[in-house]
C-alpha cells in the first residue's frame, strides 16, 4: 500500500546516524517486500533487531488438508468450534483451526479470550476479520485497535500479538496469504493513490499512531515460516524486547479498514462479484458483500444467478444481516460455503421469488474467490452440514 505514514523519532535523512539522548545509536532496519524492488519501511530500533540467544522447533497447530473428493458443495459451521467457555482458554494465534486451505492461502478460525503469544508469519500477509469482540493489536510499528467489522492487515514478518479486550469472546476470520495482500490494482493510479471509484479511500485506514516501546529481556517469539516439507513453525528467544522501535516511516506497515466503510457499487441489475473486492493477492481476491440499495430495473432479480465457478473456488463467511440468497439452506452466521470450482451453484430456489422487489438487502459476508482448488483442514472437517451439497434438489443420495 503506497501510503506513507510516519511516527516517532527519525533522521531527516535515511540511512544516516541516528542517536538516543544518551549518544547511542539506534539500530536502522529496512523491512521491505520484493527484495529491494516495492513497499518498505525503516525502523529505528534501541536493540540489535537480529540478536538470538535459543531457537526451538515450535509445532504448529494442525495444518493437514483433505481433498474435496467427491467435488461437493459444503457448509462448515464455524461456531461449533469452540463449543461453551473453551474460547477463555484460546488465543488468536495458537488457537487457530485451519478451515480451508491450498498453495497460496490458508483460512483459519478461532474464538478467543487469552492474549496471544508474540509472533510473526513469514510466509505471508495476514488478513484477520473480526467478526465480534475488540482486540488491541500490539505491533513492532505501534499499537493497533481492533473492533468488530475490522480487517486487520498485517505485512509478511510483523512482530505482534493480540490482546483481547472487553470481556467478550474474541470471533477471527483468519485469512493467511502466500504472498501480500493489497487493495486492487484497477483501485489505484499508477502512483499508488486510491482513485474516486474506489469503495474506499486513505482516510478509511488506520495505521499506529506512535511507536510501542516495551523492555524485556529473553523475551519469546514464535514465528511461522516455510520449510521443506510445507509451513512450519520456530519459537525464537530475544535477549530484549522486539517492540523496541522509537520511530518509522515509509509505506509498509500494519492497518485496520472497518467493513463499514466500504461504500457498495450497485446498478439497475445486478453487479458481479468484483463489484464488491476489497482486497486481491496471489491468486486468490478478497470480496465483501454489505448492507447495501439491491438493483433498481423493475424487472431486476436481486439474488445472484446460478452461476459456474470455471477458474475458481468461492468460499462465503456469513457474518452479519439474513443472506438473501441462501434461505432455506440452513446457513447462518458463523457459518462458511464453499462452492468450488466444476460445480454450478446460486440461490435456493424460493429466494428468487422471494427477492423480487425488494430494495434492501440488510446482509454481511466476506468471499475469498482462489483460483486454486481448496482442500478442507481439520476444522472444516469437524464443522460440516453434510445435508447441504442436496438443499437445491431438496432430497439427497438416500432419499
Amino acid at each position: 500500500m503506497a501510503y506513507y505514514r510516519s511516527t516517532g523519532e527519525i533522521p531527516p535523512k535515511r540511512h544516516t546516524q541516528h542517536r538516543a539522548p544518551d549518544g547511542g545509536l539506534y539500530r536502522e532496519e529496512l523491512m521491505g517486500e520484493e527484495g529491494f524492488s516495492s513497499d518498505s519501511s525503516l525502523l529505528y530500533h534501541t536493540g540489535v533487531p537480529s540478536a538470538i540467544v535459543d531457537a526451538t522447533p515450535w509445532e504448529l497447530p494442525d495444518q493437514r488438508t483433505t481433498e474435496n473428493r467427491p467435488l461437493l458443495p459444503r457448509h462448515l459451521k464455524l461456531h461449533d468450534l469452540f463449543p461453551g467457555e473453551e474460547w477463555k482458554r484460546a488465543d488468536v494465534v495458537t488457537g487457530r483451526r485451519l478451515v480451508l486451505g491450498n498453495a497460496d492461502v490458508r483460512i483459519s478460525y478461532v474464538v478467543a479470550g487469552e492474549s496471544s503469544p508474540l509472533y510473526r508469519n513469514a510466509v505471508g500477509d495476514e488478513c484477520v476479520y473480526v467478526e465480534a469482540g475488540e482486540a488491541v493489536v500490539e505491533t513492532v510499528f505501534g499499537t493497533l485497535t481492533a473492533r468488530q467489522g475490522d480487517y486487520v492487515i498485517l505485512p509478511r514478518a510483523t512482530t505482534h500479538r493480540w490482546v483481547p479486550t472487553g470481556g467478550e469472546p474474541l470471533r477471527c476470520y483468519a485469512i493467511e496469504a502466500n504472498s501480500h495482500i493489497a487493495p486492487p490494482k484497477r483501485y489505484l493510479s499508477r502512483f499508488g493513490q486510491l482513485l474516486e471509484h474506489a469503495p474506499y479511500c486513505e482516510r478509511d485506514l488506520h495505521g499506529p499512531a506512535e511507536p510501542l516501546v516495551v523492555e524485556g529481556e529473553d523475551v519469546e517469539v514464535l514465528v511461522k515460516h516455510r520449510g521443506s516439507r510445507g509451513i512450519t513453525g520456530t519459537r525464537y528467544v530475544y535477549p530484549t524486547h522486539p517492540f523496541d522501535v522509537v520511530g518509522w516511516d515509509g509505506c509498509l506497515y500494519p492497518y485496520t479498514f472497518n467493513v463499514s466503510d466500504f461504500e457498495p457499487i450497485t446498478g439497475r441489475v445486478h453487479q458481479p462479484p468484483p463489484a464488491h473486492q476489497v482486497f486481491e493477492a496471489q491468486n486468490f481476491v478478497i470480496c465483501n458483500f454489505v448492507p447495501r440499495k439491491v438493483d433498481y430495473h423493475p424487472l431486476a432479480v436481486p439474488v445472484p444467478y446460478y452461476h459456474s465457478n470455471v477458474d475458481s473456488d468461492e468460499v462465503m463467511f456469513y457474518c452479519g444481516g439474513n443472506y438473501e440468497a441462501r434461505k432455506g439452506s440452513g446457513i447462518t452466521q458463523g457459518s462458511i460455503s464453499l462452492h468450488p470450482g466444476g460445480h454450478s451453484h446460486g440461490p435456493q430456489p424460493s429466494a428468487i421469488e422471494r427477492s423480487l422487489g425488494a430494495e434492501f438487502f440488510d446482509e454481511l459476508a466476506v468471499m475469498v474467490d482462489t483460483f486454486r482448488p481448496l482442500e478442507l483442514g481439520e476444522g472444516g472437517t469437524a464443522s460440516e452440514d453434510p445435508a447441504y451439497a442436496w438443499t437445491w434438489a431438496g432430497r439427497g443420495p438416500n432419499a
